[in-house]
Parts: C-alpha cells; sequence; structure tokens
C-alpha cells in the first residue's frame, strides 16, 4: 500500500512537474513573441520617424533654397529696375533732341560695370532705331521694333518696368532676359524704349554653385509659367510654360509661397518643391530636390537596420531555445516581460498634428476629474466644437493648408484655457473639447465668445465658406457631480447633441445644452 501510494503520488508530481514545464514553456513562447514583436514594431517606427525626419530636413534645405533664389533673383532685378527708371528720368528730363550720346554711353558702360547680371543697356528711338547703348560703337542698320517688348511699350502707357521672355541679343547671340521701360515725349507720345538685359548664364552659374542632387531642379519663371531660367539648364527648355504644373495649377493661385511633391512637367521627375513668388515683380522661383534623393540615404539605413533587427531576432530565438531547454534564468524571462509590457502600454497621448492633447488624454482624464469635481463640489464644463465647412477648405486649398489651419485654431484654443487645469484636445478631424474643472455655464460661454472673437480677428480665408472666412460651431453641456449622479459619456452625448443643434441653427455660433440632458435635474 505504501509503495503503490508513493508511485501514486510520484506520478501526481511528475504530471504536476510536466504541466508547470509545460505553463513554463508556453509563457517563454508567448514571451518571445512579444518581444520579437515589440522589436519590429519599435523598429518599424524608429525607420518611419527617420523617413519623416528626411523629408522634414528636406522641406527644410528647398525652404531655403527657394528663398535664397527668389531674394537674388529681386535684387538682380531690382537693381536693373532702379537704374532704369533713373536713366528714363534723365533722358525725358534733359530732352530727346538734346541727348549727349558720348556722355550717355560713359554714363551707360559705368552702371554696367557695376552690375555683373547685366548684359547690356540700350535706348532706342520711337521708330526701333537704336540710339545709345553700353558699347562704344553701334551695329549698323539694326532695329529693335519687331521685339515683344517694344510692340508691348509702343501699345501701352503703362510706366512700370516689365520682364519679358527669354530673347537671344541681336549683338552677342546670348539668350537674355529683357527689362524695359517705356520712354515718352512730354506731351505724352512715344518716344523709345529704355532696356536692360540680364544674362541668363548669370542665373545659371549662380544656381549651379548650389550643392544640390543631380535630379534636383532651380527655375525661374514669369507668374505665367513662362520658364526664363532652370537648372539642369536645357537650352531648348527656356521660354516652356509651367502653366498646367501642379504648383502653378493647383497652389500658386491660392498663396505665394508652399511646399509640393510633385511629378515634374519638364522632365517626368518626382520631386519635392517650394515654391515662392516675388514680392515686387511677377516672377516665381521653384526650388526641388529629387524624392529619390531624399529616400535613397534613408533607404540604406533601413537595410541595414532591418538587417540589425534579423541579427538581433535570430540571437533572441537562441537564446529562448536555450532558455526552453534549460528552464533557467526565470527571473531574467520575467523581468523582460515585464519591460515589454511596459514599452507597450506606454502610449502616445499627444495629438502630434496640433501638440494638443489626443482623445486618449481626453478618456484618461475626464472621469478622474468627474470623482473630484464630486469630491470638492464644483462643477465641470464640457464643450465640443466643430469647424465649420472644413471638407470644403481641404478641397479648395489642399490637406497642407488644411493641416496648417487646424494648428492655427489650436493655437486659439490654447491660448484662450488661462489655467492649468483646464484641457484643449483634438478629439479627432476637426473637432475638438475642452474640458473645464470648476467652471459654470456663463464661464464657458465666455471661454467659446472669446474663441469666436479671436478667429474672427484673425480671419483666415475660407473661400468655400458662405462667410468667406473659417468658423466653429460649439456645443456646451455642464454637469455638477456634487449634487446629481452624471458620467462622462452622458455630459460628451449632451455637448455634442448641443453642437449639432448649433449648426443646425446656422453654424458659427454655440448652443447650450439643458441640465437634463447632461445629468442634472432642473
Amino acid at each position: 500500500m505504501c509503495a503503490a501510494r508513493k508511485q501514486d503520488d510520484d506520478g501526481h508530481l511528475a504530471v504536476a512537474g510536466e504541466g508547470r514545464a509545460v505553463a513554463l514553456f508556453r509563457q517563454v513562447l508567448a514571451f518571445m513573441v512579444v518581444v520579437m514583436l515589440a522589436f519590429v514594431m519599435v523598429e518599424g517606427w524608429r525607420i518611419w520617424r527617420d523617413y519623416r525626419h528626411a523629408f522634414s530636413n528636406a522641406e527644410n534645405m528647398v525652404t531655403n533654397l527657394a528663398r535664397a533664389t527668389a531674394q537674388h533673383a529681386e535684387d538682380a532685378i531690382r537693381q536693373v529696375d532702379v537704374v532704369s527708371a533713373s536713366l528714363a528720368e534723365r533722358l525725358e528730363g534733359d530732352g530727346f533732341e538734346h541727348m549727349n550720346r558720348p556722355r550717355l554711353q560713359a554714363l551707360l558702360a559705368r552702371q554696367k560695370a557695376l552690375m555683373p547680371q547685366l548684359h547690356g543697356l540700350f535706348v532706342y528711338g520711337a521708330d526701333g532705331r537704336w540710339l545709345v547703348t553700353d558699347q562704344a560703337t553701334l551695329p549698323p542698320n539694326l532695329n529693335n521694333a519687331d521685339r515683344d517688348y517694344f510692340v508691348y511699350h509702343r501699345n501701352h502707357r503703362d510706366r512700370q518696368v516689365r520682364i519679358g521672355s527669354v530673347v537671344r541679343s541681336r549683338s552677342t547671340g546670348d539668350l537674355i532676359i529683357p527689362i524695359s521701360r517705356r520712354l515718352e515725349y512730354p506731351d505724352g507720345h512715344f518716344a523709345g524704349v529704355l532696356l536692360g538685359t540680364i544674362k541668363v548664364d548669370w542665373f545659371v552659374r549662380y544656381y549651379g554653385d548650389f550643392k544640390i542632387d543631380e535630379r534636383g531642379a532651380l527655375v525661374l519663371a514669369k507668374r505665367d509659367g513662362t520658364i526664363l531660367v532652370r537648372r539642369p539648364f536645357v537650352s531648348r527648355v527656356v521660354g516652356r510654360t509651367l502653366a498646367n504644373s501642379e504648383v502653378f495649377r493647383n497652389h500658386l493661385p491660392y498663396a505665394d509661397e508652399g511646399l509640393v511633391e510633385a511629378v515634374a512637367v519638364v522632365d517626368g521627375t518626382p520631386r519635392l518643391y517650394a515654391y515662392r513668388a516675388l514680392s515686387s515683380y511677377p516672377l516665381v522661383v521653384e526650388a526641388g530636390l529629387s524624392r529619390e534623393s531624399i529616400v535613397a540615404p534613408w533607404r540604406h539605413d533601413a537595410i541595414k537596420s532591418v538587417a540589425v533587427l534579423l541579427l538581433l531576432l535570430v540571437g533572441l530565438a537562441a537564446f529562448g531555445g536555450v532558455v526552453l531547454r534549460q528552464l533557467r534564468e526565470r527571473i531574467v524571462i520575467e523581468r523582460a516581460l515585464h519591460q515589454a509590457h511596459q514599452t507597450l502600454k506606454s502610449l502616445a497621448m499627444t495629438d502630434s498634428l496640433t501638440g494638443l492633447g489626443n482623445r486618449r488624454r481626453l478618456d484618461a482624464v475626464f472621469e478622474p476629474e468627474v470623482r473630484r469635481a464630486r469630491r470638492q463640489g464644483y462643477p465641470v464644463a464640457l464643450v465640443m466644437l466643430d469647424l465649420d465647412h472644413f471638407k470644403a477648405y481641404n478641397d479648395r486649398y489642399g490637406h497642407l493648408a488644411g493641416d496648417q489651419c487646424l494648428r492655427r485654431f489650436a493655437e486659439l484654443l490654447q491660448q484662450a484655457l488661462k489655467r492649468p487645469a483646464d484641457l484643449a484636445v483634438r478629439f479627432g478631424g476637426e473637432e475638438f473639447t475642452l474640458l473645464m474643472p470648476d467652471t459654470d455655464g456663463p464661464g464657458a460661454e465666455l471661454v467659446v465668445q472669446e474663441i469666436q472673437q479671436v478667429l474672427r480677428r484673425h480671419v483666415i480665408e475660407h473661400g468655400g465658406s458662405p462667410l468667406g472666412r473659417v468658423t466653429f460651431s460649439a456645443g456646451i453641456a455642464i454637469g455638477d457631480p456634487a449634487r446629481q449622479a452624471i458620467t462622462p459619456e452622458r455630459l460628451m452625448a449632451a455637448a455634442d447633441s448641443a453642437l449639432y443643434q448649433a449648426k443646425g441653427q446656422g453654424r458659427d455660433g454655440y448652443c447650450v445644452a439643458n441640465n437634463a440632458s447632461a445629468g442634472v435635474d432642473p
């Protein structure tokens, strides 16, 4: 009997031991799977972060390139503009019949020597004949009456400087950008044209000094899309139009500067472009980096990271095999499992676009705040806000402009909340939520009214809205947990219902939920 009982006990112990071993095997196996997934997720997040960082750096680079090239072009043209205005005033003031051509030629030559971008300075008579240039001798029998700029000034009384399309110089054969101005007799009749020409090659050499990738591009174009200069320089491209490009068709009409990912209409290369319109002249510059040049370094690092990750996973698998065979280092495994659990449990609580809290942050704070209000006996205000006609805004101005609008509105919300305990979150899409402890109905209305006033002062243009500007609708719900039983869900539902009521009343306003809908007896 004793021997049989001992055998049974040994069997039970063996079964129990096997059960513990199987349980431990399953725990270790689950742990290894979780750890490997955690490494894959973390490394995947890091690779994605590096991808976004690469594009962020590229955005900064093309923005700076566009700003530098725009300033360079504006300065170069302004110099010619100022010189031509001064010369035109002198010619018209002295009178064309009293023109001292040798003296004027010497003056033009000095001005050309001072400005390296100049190809030449020219004065043409009313019939298009060359009167004087910066050169000591005039080419015989040349007449520019057929030039586009000459025809324009002869037929228009516009006295402002005019930037023409690229032409080939009749004196040197160089490609030049004509910058012309109308000359008049004292009675207002057409007296001729004063012309300054800028060498296309001067811009080409300047653009060539920038360190960008081989498939990058720099473009100087007229506002109508006509190309004046482009890097890489191909003479047959000069004069082509970019009017149907993504920048000129869908972005430039709405914003004078911005960032665009598009396929070039000239060579079909996908690029990240920054564009900028000149403030004083009808010109636009584009700076573009090829998508391949942005992605290639990231791809190289990502491949190395994936290779390291695979080696790490193989190592972990081997380590797990040793653990499964020997059933050792249980404490280390439990600690690692706990660490992996904590890593997976840690979630972002901030909306990456606006910098406000996200919905998870609101869920984490709402219930504790209601309990605190119940203990301390103060009311809680919840406000739901929604930007009006925001889909129409995105459709009209693009998602980049929509994101910028959301960020600006989030800044207004943060400015309106004066107390540390107040919370502003992006609830989702174009919807935002304010949670304000120790705030009654009139107080919440004052906050909403202040936000409305600040938004109206900022005047964010919205061509898709009947009001022509960005507005919002709001719903306000007030709860008093100390006197009546309320829940975050009921308070949120009441605020949401009030929001829909405000939208139904015409938008650009707010409604306050009644006490019953918020969970408070009247």
